[in-house]
């Protein structure tokens, strides 16, 4: 104990201040994991009993006064339920400030998720704690809107400096919000959206003119255009202005404020807490690019109010301007106007930018996917413009764009809270108002909703069907629009934009990376981008910019909106009842539950087409009318939707009042003479609550007694296609039904014609050598080396030296436990110095080869780009005959390469080098030398490490091939493991990380699946990540199944590892069965002396294994082939054995095919030579 530090003292800071019962319970749930604020004044960790019992007696004396109360005792009980949130310790004042990295803050959440698990909780200066979610399963429950609202992040708290109460920034409730939303859903309805069609195809015509005009050799700035094109694009259809990006070389002002004015909010909200004079000159800047903003929107709000004659715009800004809130009747005024003009502006641009460039990442990486994508496009559109009606066929792209937005959310989190005290996970409290970040980018990656490959990119997996499937199993698992009724309102606005661009980008471009070696790096500001992500791309079909352009026009022509004509043709009289425009016809009433407008429009085009088939329309009202005034005399048509399972606005009383139930036996008589039919619109991207409203609708008039005249009609918004939909239903279904039952004839030609005319309205080495080699493969840098084992280069391959190396990968380069790293290797100063000596030449020679493969190269470089001991099989030896001088050697050499090549040439691991230096008079151009040795290729290494010790750093370990020549002359190295074993601190060496086998990975739920290792000598490595991983976890709170690992080597001088090993194993991290293949008797292991190798071991302790293996277990072998093979028998042995013991004995072939069965799925293996 430090002095002055009181196991009887008072807890500082938060305990101190703690008065209720809900408190207390949450600060007892952090148990040993408690955050900064829980730490004593000289910074000692608490005792966990000392927490949990100081806190009861704080409880305890604090309980006089509430112990009378129901819900206290509930939340005093619930200690007994609950468990407490993991998660890193802090640091005073700072807490787990310096846990998280400024430059990627939402990475470093999702790093300490891997760590930590599906929840942990974190503590930032001020007392600010929040708890971050990660699985589905979590992020599902806290989606639930009544249990969780959105809460404000310190950043966007900061942005609201600029755009205050604007539909992103707002607080939950705030009037504006919600006068706001309601007055611009329906905006962003389909017919709203379509409108804007031609206008967003000619932004992304200028985008594709732009890369048509820079050719092929341009290299594009893929975020960078893509932000021009949102910008713009937001820009022109929202508010009629136009940022012309595309036409200038330097950004709009508004442009350059606003990102100045983004990147200057986030630092604001990770400023440490100084002088203002300190950030004065910042402040300046940052209030000044508000008042641009502001200014600039003002500007074109102003112009547009003032504008003579009117303007006729159907945008945004006249929704915001013309628009009156349907509940208070109201307008939005002028400073709400400007703060959601610039709240659309900063969200949409990022958003979608973001989008389309993760896309085309996904596509160039993935060339199979860009060629079906291609191939959709040419099958659609073909050579012709792109139109409207194209959107809903393009169903591959749209599932593309799915896959991306799951994959790379460009909204990787959101923020929210609970609205009272809650448990979530049926164990983790969280305190009402305690902030929860749901991280979408891991739980979109969740392999409990999309399996194993849930991190590979696959469009295939969310094709409609499929991501209809996903969203009715898994409800919430594709968040990346937001949640609930805060979520994005532009959602319609961005996918036709993306479409429209992917659309005519695919129809006229072929694309190619840059850099063939580009890597994913994340850009993170307020979203996600790929950072420094370059294209090339070059015009399709013998295609010309010009020719382009004329297609690109062509396809600008007017969209036709015959509904929206229908819609507008209706009169509206002093009572508020919309008329057809004619007297004529049997009544009819028309109800209609609308947000967007979508269905209202549909309604009107019913009261439109009415008279031709011998009704009127009296009636066209929203939902709520009928409530409790659903006429007997007439037919009634209702046209509805449904939004994530609710009604809509003007339909939410009628559907509260059509679900009352009615007792007694007038139950099913409560609508009797209601003659209805129902249409109803959804979205399957909802899958879980499509069409919901609509059905209870139609079910309930049923159940109450309602005749219905026509089944239900129902639509897909999202494929685009629903005013044909409804018209279908509308002349097939719903009027044939009505004239039968009516016995009402349709109007004759002239009054068809009259009701038709009334709905008309006045409408030398240049390259790295990683790219000349075509290797995908990036500069590292060696950070640590020291050998493990010396060994013996006389004895067999067991006894070779073992090394460890670190690496630091480079940036944005990520790596899992159990993947490999590719080394692209030098040949040795000896090997070079050899070849030189052979060829005569001095030391400093130049070499230039003109094969148009690698242009010139110094002699030293020799080293980087052949491997001088391979060779290209017979064929070399025969050219080295050919060259030869002497009739002998040319004879030996015919015989080298025939009949003896295998037996003296490649068993004994013979170069093209041994045989120039055995054969002197052979006269071979040096040129001719290096053709006949291949390029020089990557080896692999298992990785022994865990991203989670080390995110940005991998070790190896690995033996370092160097054996007396099987030749019987000199030395044989291998030229990878003794590149490496040269190299030292700081050196530079190319490599990349490669994904081992799915089933080679830690199980996903290390809590309930135990692992089996099996290894021999470097087979450790992956083993050893496997473990450093489970410590990691363990020393973050996880509870872990078991874990053994059976490690066999000579003896225990060459244990790898073991002090490692030795601490893992007592902190209960893994169970370590040894085997010595040449132990002295008298060893202190006994067993593992007995067992000479790791088999042995593992039939030996066959009872824990089989104990293990029965809980489902997972095993993984890992070594040479003969381990391989000696393992596989062991595992036949006793599975045999015991099936016999069982009763059930089995044949040599059934035990075959169970272990065939067993293999990639729980028996996974890596084998080398």
């Amino acid at each position: 104990m430090q002095p002055g530090c009181s196991l009887d003292a008072p807890i500082p800071g938060l305990y101190a201040q703690t008065t209720t019962t809900t408190e207390a319970h949450r600060l007892t749930a952090l148990g040993e994991t408690a955050p900064l604020c829980c730490l004593p004044a000289c910074g000692h960790a608490i005792r966990p009993g000392y927490l949990s019992f100081h806190l009861a007696l704080e409880v305890y004396t604090l309980g006089s006064s509430l112990s009378d109360t129901s819900e206290n005792h509930a939340l005093l009980n619930m200690t007994v339920d609950t468990v407490p949130i993991p998660g890193p310790v802090g640091l005073p004042v700072l807490g787990n400030l310096l846990d998280i990295d400024a430059e990627v803050p939402t990475q470093s959440f999702a790093h300490l998720a891997e760590q930590y698990g599906e929840i942990y909780q974190m503590t930032f200066p001020g007392n600010n704690v929040f708890n971050v979610v990660s699985s589905h399963a979590l992020v599902n429950e806290c989606c639930d809107q009544k249990r969780f609202g959105k809460s404000l992040s310190k950043a966007l708290r900061q942005v609201r400096n600029g755009v205050h109460d604007g539909l992103f920034t707002a607080e939950n409730g705030e009037p504006n919000w919600e006068k706001a939303h309601r007055v611009l859903t329906p905006a962003f309805g389909p017919m709203p959206i379509r409108h804007m069609f031609d206008e967003m195809h000619d932004i992304a015509s200028q985008l594709a003119l732009k890369w048509a005009r820079h050719g092929p050799e341009e290299a594009i700035m893929v975020p960078e255009d893509f932000t021009r094109l949102a910008l713009d694009t937001l820009a022109l259809c929202a508010m009629g202005f136009r940022f012309n990006s595309f036409y200038r070389t330097d950004m709009h002002p508004f442009v350059e404020a606003m990102g100045s004015y983004l990147t200057e909010s986030g630092n604001r909200s990770r400023r440490p807490p100084l002088p203002a004079f300190v950030y004065r000159a910042v402040d300046q800047k940052y209030w000044a690019d508000i008042a641009v903003m502001q200014d600039t929107a003002d500007g074109v709000l102003q112009a547009r109010k003032e504008q003579n004659p009117p303007s006729d715009r159907k945008d945004l800004m006249a929704a915001m301007l013309e628009g009156k809130d349907p509940k208070t009747g109201e307008k939005l005024d002028d400073k709400s106007i400007i703060n959601n003009l610039i709240t659309f502006l900063i969200a949409g641009h990022e958003t979608t930018s973001g989008m389309l460039s993760f896309a085309f990442y996904y596509l160039l990486r993935n060339p199979e996917t860009l060629e079906k994508a291609q191939k959709e496009v040419d099958e659609v559109i073909g050579t012709g413009p792109v139109l409207p009606e194209h959107m809903p066929k393009l169903r591959y792209i749209a599932a593309i764009l799915r896959e991306t937005l799951r994959i790379s959310a460009t909204i990787p989190a959101i923020m929210v809270a609970p609205h009272k005290d809650e448990l979530i996970g049926g164990k983790y409290f969280v305190k009402a108002g305690q902030n929860v970040l749901l991280l979408f980018m891991k739980s979109h990656l969740d392999p409990a909703v999309y399996g194993e490959d849930a991190k590979e990119f696959k469009p295939e997996r969310m094709t409609d069907e499929n991501f209809d499937r996903l969203n009715r199993e898994f409800p919430n698992c594709w968040k990346p629009f937001g949640n609930g009724v805060r979520a994005c309102i532009g959602r319609p606005f961005a996918w036709q934009e993306s479409l429209i661009t992917m659309a005519i980008l695919l129809q006229n471009f072929t694309f190619r990376l840059d850099d063939p070696d580009y890597e994913l790096t994340i850009k993170e500001t307020m979203t996600f981008k790929p950072k420094d992500f370059f294209i090339r791309a070059q015009l399709r079909d013998g295609l010309t910019p010009t020719i382009m352009e004329h297609r690109l026009a062509g396809g600008r022509s007017q969209t036709e909106m015959a509904t929206a004509a229908a819609a507008t043709a209706a009169e509206t009289t002093s009572n508020g009842v919309k008329s057809s425009g004619t007297a004529k016809g049997l009544p009819l009433n028309i109800y209609y539950g609308s947000n967007s407008g979508t269905c209202e429009a549909m309604a009107d085009r019913l009261a439109a087409d009415a008279q031709a088939h011998g009704f009127r329309a009296e009636v066209v009202k929203p939902l709520d009318a009928a409530k409790e005034a659903l006429p007997t005399d007439r037919p009634v048509v209702f046209v509805t939707a449904s939004y994530e399972g609710e009604p809509p606005d003007n339909a939410v009383s009628f559907v509260s009042w059509l679900k009352e139930e009615t007792e007694g036996e007038a139950a099913g008589d409560a609508l009797k003479g209601v003659a209805y039919a129902v249409f109803g619109c959804g979205n399957h991207d909802w899958s879980r609550t499509f069409h919901l409203i609509p059905k209870l609708v139609d079910e309930k008039l049923e159940v109450k007694g309602g005749a219905r005249i026509a089944p239900i009609g129902l639509t897909d918004v999202a494929e685009g296609n629903m005013f044909e939909d409804f018209e279908a239903w509308e002349d097939n279904v719903l009027f044939p039904a009505l004239q039968e039952r009516y016995g009402v004839a349709a109007a004759n030609g002239d009054e068809t014609a009259e009701a038709a005319e009334a709905a008309v309205l006045d409408v030398e080495i240049t390259m790295p050598r990683a790219s000349a080699l075509r290797q995908d493969v990036r500069e590292a840098q060696v950070v640590a080396t020291r050998v493990l084992v010396d060994g013996d280069e006389k004895e067999a391959a067991e006894s070779r030296r073992k090394n460890h190396i670190e690496i630091e990968l480079p940036s944005g380069m990520t790596y899992r436990a159990g993947d490999y790293l590719a080394v692209l290797p030098f040949n040795s100063q000896t090997t070079i110095r050899r070849a030189m000596r052979r060829f005569q030449l001095p030391w400093d020679a130049n070499i230039a080869v003109h094969s148009g493969e690698n242009g010139a190269v110094p002699s030293t470089q020799i080293s980087p780009y052949r491997p001088t001991g391979r060779h290209r099989q017979p064929q070399g030896i025969t050219v080295l005959a050919n060259a030869a001088t002497k009739a002998e050697t040319k004879a030996e050499l015919q015989r080298l390469a025939s009949d003896d090549y295998a037996a003296d040439i490649s068993a004994k691991r013979v170069s093209i080098l041994d045989l120039l230096e055995r054969f002197l008079d052979v006269d071979l151009p040096f040129g001719t030398f290096l053709s006949l040795l291949p390029p020089m290729r990557v080896r692999q290494y298992s990785i022994s490490s865990s991203p989670l010790w080390n995110a940005s750093r991998v070790s190896l370990t690995y033996s370092v091939l160097a054996q007396p020549a099987l030749s019987g002359k000199g030395v044989y190295e291998g030229v990878a493991s003794n590149y490496l074993s040269r190299t030292t601190t700081n050196d530079t060496i190319h490599v990349a990380v490669r994904p081992s086998h799915s089933a080679f990975h830690l199980p996903e739920d290390v809590e309930k699946v135990g692992v089996i290792m099996v290894a021999a000598g470097a087979g450790l490595a992956p083993f050893r990540g496997f473990i450093q991983e489970r410590a990691e976890l363990k020393s973050a709170g996880r509870q872990l199944a078991p874990a053994m690992l059976f490690f066999g080597c000579r003896s225990p001088a060459e244990d790898l590892y073991r002090d490692e090993l030795d601490d893992w194993e007592a902190r209960g991290v893994v169970d370590v069965r040894r085997a010595y293949s040449r132990a002295p008797e008298d060893t202190n292991n006994a067993v593992a002396a007995k067992c000479r190798h790791v088999q042995h071991r593992l039939y030996h302790d066959r009872a824990d294994v089989l104990e293990l293996w029965k809980s489902g277990s997972q095993m993984y072998v890992c070594g040479s082939r003969h381990v391989g093979a000696g393992v596989k028998e062991s595992v036949m042995r006793i599975h045999s054995e015991t099936k016999a013991a069982e009763g059930a004995a089995e044949t040599e072939a059934e035990t075959e095919a169970w272990f065939d069965s067993m293999r990639s799925v729980r028996y996974a293996v890596d084998v080398f030579d």
